[in-house]
């Protein structure tokens, strides 16, 4: 099962639960528009492309562009897909959209990159803008490009609110907070969670797999302002490293900075396993902060933690979720846990279109403002229907978008 029917299923789960009918469900999974086109750079290379807008009941679409050789149509309508349940989720007036190219940007030269990027906002200029559709960084994209594209949406339309994309660099009217909003949000959906069910004075092992932008933030944050959790495992695509008496989740985060692979750091207190055994590691938190189907059937009885993170989008199928759930494991799910990006990326947009920039402390209490109740509405919700966190958040979420 794919991602995009992990996302059907679970939607379809919740609806029936709430009593929506089957034509409602099909009306809500089907998106409001698809566009699927060709980039061709002046070279001669062409990409696949995609922007799926996919509900925009509650505002406009929102929703990240990721530049990645797996991109395909199904993984985008399924993000997007998801992207309107997590904004609904968190409270937030956005829908849903996603986009993506087909690329392996490191095959790019500069040039190409910053040509490739023009076009897809070229292309999508007529469906996208402030009001309508705003997107925003996703994997392998970044403030440079997301720079590229609101550039050339002002070109092309006169636009001056920079409230085209978000994402942005400081300079061109990115919010305080925005690089470390995801990996925080999970740090604060976590905590959250332990004071609810009253485990805050726990002494926690965490395991984070994927260190890269999101994981490294979580990590790094948790260091500073959880004292009672301890990072032994860590992850990239080359190696898992793991250390019972705790890693420095920022000397790790200084040699990843530095363009190096965890297979290259070499010490006598780690051991060095390969990447996929991260998962089987026995600790208390598994954070999935990687990319979707990261726990599937094939290697579900391999999880030891008894809690996991979602800050990857769909990184449990729902094979996996509905194995390890009844076995005891808690799931906090994707479309709270890892929506801190989204939610200072609507921050953002609203400074832009009001012409100011916050502070990164009031970003910050205003991220929390949004999770904490979500997270505080899922566990109320799972308690009173009797399901896993997931479909209690799929359910709130539905009701939101479903609402007259």
């Amino acid at each position: 099962m794919n991602m995009l029917s992990t996302a059907q299923s679970l939607i379809s789960r919740a609806g029936h639960r709430l009593g929506l009918s089957d034509q409602a469900l099909a009306e809500f999974l089907q998106p409001n528009a698809e566009h699927q086109f060709e980039i061709e750079l002046k070279n001669g290379k062409k990409f696949p492309a995609y922007r799926i807008q996919h509900n925009n009941h509650l505002g406009p679409y929102k929703g990240g562009i990721r530049f990645h050789p797996e991109v395909d149509l199904d993984e985008v309508r399924a993000l997007a897909t998801l992207m309107s349940l997590k904004t609904a989720a968190v409270g937030l007036p956005l829908g849903g959209g996603k986009g993506g190219v087909t690329v392996d940007p490191r095959s790019l030269d500069a040039a190409e990159l910053e040509e490739l990027s023009r076009a897809y906002a070229h292309h999508l200029a007529l469906h996208i803008g402030p009001h309508k559709d705003v997107p925003a960084p996703d994997v392998n994209t970044n403030a440079r490009i997301i720079d590229w594209m609101v550039d050339e949406f002002a070109r092309l339309t006169g636009d001056t609110t920079s409230a085209s994309f978000t994402g942005k660099s400081l300079g061109a009217g990115g919010s305080l907070g925005r690089d470390a909003a995801t990996g925080r949000g999970g740090v604060i959906t976590l905590a959250e969670y332990l004071r609810l069910t009253g485990q805050s004075d726990r002494q926690l092992t965490v395991a984070v797999q994927g260190f890269g932008n999101v994981g490294a933030f979580f990590a790094t944050i948790a260091a500073a302002e959880q004292p009672l959790w301890r990072l032994v495992a860590a992850s990239d695509t080359s190696a898992a490293l793991v250390d019972p008496a705790g890693l420095d989740a920022v000397e790790l985060a200084q040699f990843k900075q530095a363009g190096r692979r965890f297979a290259d750091l070499h010490s006598p207190a780690i051991t060095a396993l390969p990447a996929a055994d991260l998962i089987a590691q026995d600790v208390d938190v598994l954070v999935l902060a990687a990319l979707g189907d990261a726990v599937i059937e094939s290697n579900l009885r391999r999880v030891k933690a008894k809690l996991i993170v979602e800050l990857a989008n769909g990184p449990v199928s729902l094979i996996a979720s509905d194995h390890l759930t009844p076995a005891g494991t808690v799931i906090l799910p994707d479309i709270i846990a890892n929506a801190g990006g989204v939610i200072v990326s609507y921050l953002e947009w609203q400074q832009n279109l009001a012409g100011e920039h916050w502070s990164e402390a009031r970003v910050n209490a205003q991220l929390a403002d949004h999770l904490i109740p979500a997270i505080d509405a899922t566990i109320k919700t799972a308690a009173k229907a009797k399901v896993s966190l997931k479909e209690a958040a799929f359910m709130n979420a539905l009701q939101q978008i479903t609402r007259p």
